[in-house]
């Protein structure tokens, strides 16, 4: 109970944190925005947001973890993620573009990780959506990195297409990279496990998915 209570306690003191920063952007007051987003990261991991945005994702996660118990490292790491994307929206809003890919990059990749570890059952409405993040990052190529990551969400959810439109992001990216090539064969040979029904609600039919199955056979067979 007393865990519970320390749990509700922080996420109703972020909340309200929020609504601080946010009423703040609405008044256009960045660098007050940016100050209180800053109480806020020096609060949760004992670093500003412009330190933050130069942490890996491992060293964010390690500061987290530290005397913590695995249900108040999830919500933090919930927390840091809406950090992360406020502070990319601050940054955005005061030019400096390069911190703010970072900010958001981070953000999506720590909200990917978590959702594909299925840890959290229910998220709090602060919780930026991987649609929202993705919007953020579109004026630049995301990391094949990123992509794969992308494309194991979207099967999860049952979103197809989108997987299958990161998986040739990746591609795309890198023609010459026979892992990936193989990584996508394997993705479509899954698929074909899956009712039509399911295929096409998923808006890839089965034809499609055999279609892709077959470009990526004919790569493999030039590359040998």
């Amino acid at each position: 109970m007393m865990r519970r209570d320390y749990l509700l306690q922080m996420i109703q003191e972020f909340t309200q944190a929020l609504a601080r920063i946010g009423a703040l952007k609405k008044g256009q007051r960045w660098d007050e925005a940016g100050e209180a987003l800053d109480a806020e990261f020096q609060r949760l991991i004992g670093a500003g947001p412009q330190a933050v945005a130069r942490f890996s994702e491992t060293e964010l996660l390690a500061r987290l973890v530290e005397g913590e118990s695995t249900q108040v490292v999830h919500q933090k790491t919930l927390i840091l993620t809406a950090l992360l994307t406020e502070a990319g929206d601050i940054a955005v809003a005061q030019d400096r573009l390069e911190e703010s890919r970072e900010c958001y990059l981070k953000a999506l990749h720590l909200l990917l990780d978590i959702l594909a570890r299925g840890e959290v059952s229910e998220f709090p409405e602060f919780v930026p959506k991987v649609e929202m993040l993705r919007e953020a990052l579109k004026g630049s190529p995301l990391p094949v990195g990123t992509h794969a990551r992308l494309m194991q969400h979207y099967e999860r959810t049952g979103e197809f297409a989108r997987a299958e439109d990161a998986l040739f992001a990746m591609l795309d990216a890198e023609p010459d990279n026979d892992a990936i090539g193989e990584f996508g064969i394997v993705f479509y040979q899954r698929l074909l496990t899956h009712r039509d029904a399911t295929l096409n609600e998923a808006n890839l039919p089965r034809a499609e998915v055999q279609e892709g199955l077959r470009e990526l056979q004919g790569r493999r067979k030039q590359g040998g």
